[in-house]
């Protein structure tokens, strides 16, 4: 699953399953100023990766020929969602009841370890591009693993890479074992951030309606889990993972040291993401050179989450933010549209018609290959991204 918690910023979540309710005996209890400065700062780590994935997604849908190809996501599948994010979900839960949570997070911090720095190697990739001297070689290299011999030979890993991915691929390292041997915040950051830009950049919505259909759907997902029951409150306080964003409230008084956490489920940001991204798309098809519908949700986004944070602040209470964020990000919109008479064109265009005729479902797992962003995208596969670059497809594969 992209996102088994879809929590709001709790008033005190932390990666390191601290309690999510502030005023608990014993805690300390964060300044004003500390509490403001963690929520903006979780408001705007949420809205960078909206802004520069949906900007991303665009020259995605429209590079045909490139190495990128985004994951379209059919009514179909926005349909079934909600059922297995919640069956995802409660499974998550059994499991830390049953194991040892301990073990349970070792094996987590190594998938993530490896899936976080391919992903976060991949969002590097175009600044690498901008900054990599041009007197400098770049090499050209890939990894082949195959199965069988002969007619019978498939393709397991088809991995190719250059000297500008090898470069990002060590920095992302670095993070890497940041990561997994301090599980400092700043670090589970750089995944989280990383992992919610491919997501929003790669996952693509196939039209208005399907978005509809998926944002509805988890918006009664997170409203059940949250607040009828406290399992999605338990994976969010037993699961370390980079699947949240985290900024300690005590940050002022105690440094990068701090320990008392708010926290925002990627979740929150993807799946609103992904249908802002959508409506930039749609902007851009109109072709009148404005981004009307694009700002519109962008804000309602803002206003959204701003209002989660309000209310969860007041009560003192983990909020479900798609309670708020999927009214929101999709009222607005729609109710611009039938301002400007152009509803009827905005559920009719079909952002599928941009990429490519054989883009692959989300329902189907695609052998590994391509670029180093290719495996992070392709072990993801449900989580945030796709693979970007697939080599002899086979009607098997699609």
């Amino acid at each position: 699953m992209a996102d088994v918690e879809q929590t709001a910023p709790a008033p005190d979540g932390s990666s390191n399953g601290s309690d999510l309710v502030n005023g608990t005996a014993g805690r300390f209890v964060s300044s004003a100023e500390g509490t403001a400065l963690a929520y903006g700062s979780l408001l705007l780590m949420a809205l960078l990766p909206i802004f520069f994935g949906a900007l991303r997604s665009v020259g995605c849908s429209k590079s045909k020929g490139s190495s990128d190809m985004p994951e379209t996501i059919t009514s179909r599948d926005a349909a079934r969602f909600p059922i297995i994010a919640s069956c995802t979900l409660f499974g998550l839960y059994l499991f830390f009841k049953v194991f040892s949570q301990e073990y349970v997070n070792m094996l987590l911090s190594m998938y993530f370890f490896v899936l976080g720095i391919l992903a976060l190697s991949h969002t590097m990739s175009p600044f690498m591009c901008r900054v990599f001297p041009a007197n400098l070689s770049n090499k050209q290299y890939q990894l082949l693993f195959t199965q069988g011999s002969g007619e019978s030979k498939e393709e397991i890993v088809n991995y190719e890479f250059d000297t500008k991915d090898l470069i990002c691929l060590c920095i992302s390292s670095v993070v890497g074992v940041w990561y997994v041997l301090k599980k400092h915040w700043i670090a589970n950051n750089l995944f989280g951030l990383a992992f919610a830009l491919n997501g929003v950049e790669l996952l693509h919505l196939n039209n208005v309606s399907t978005g509809c259909i998926l944002l509805g759907g988890l918006f009664v997902y997170d409203v059940f889990w949250v607040f009828g029951t406290n399992v999605m409150v338990t994976v969010a306080k037993s699961f370390e993972a980079p699947i949240k964003l985290v900024f300690p409230q005590d940050l002022l008084e105690k440094g990068l040291g701090a320990s008392n956490f708010a926290m925002l489920g990627l979740g929150d940001i993807v799946i609103p993401g992904i249908f802002i991204a959508l409506l930039l798309r749609f902007d851009v098809s109109l072709k009148k050179n404005t981004r009307t519908y694009f700002y519109t949700s962008f804000l309602a986004y803002i206003f959204g989450l701003g209002l989660t944070i309000f209310v969860m602040h007041t009560f003192k209470h983990a909020q479900p933010a798609l309670l708020y964020l999927v009214p929101a990000c999709v009222g607005f919109p729609v109710l611009v549209a039938l301002v400007k008479g152009e509803l009827t064109e905005m559920f009719s265009y079909e952002s599928s018609d941009e990429v490519l005729p054989h883009t692959p479902r989300l329902t189907h797992f695609p052998n590994v290959s391509g670029s180093p962003a290719s495996l992070a995208d392709s072990m993801q596969h449900f989580q945030l991204s796709s693979p970007r670059r697939r080599q002899h497809h086979t009607p098997s594969d699609m």
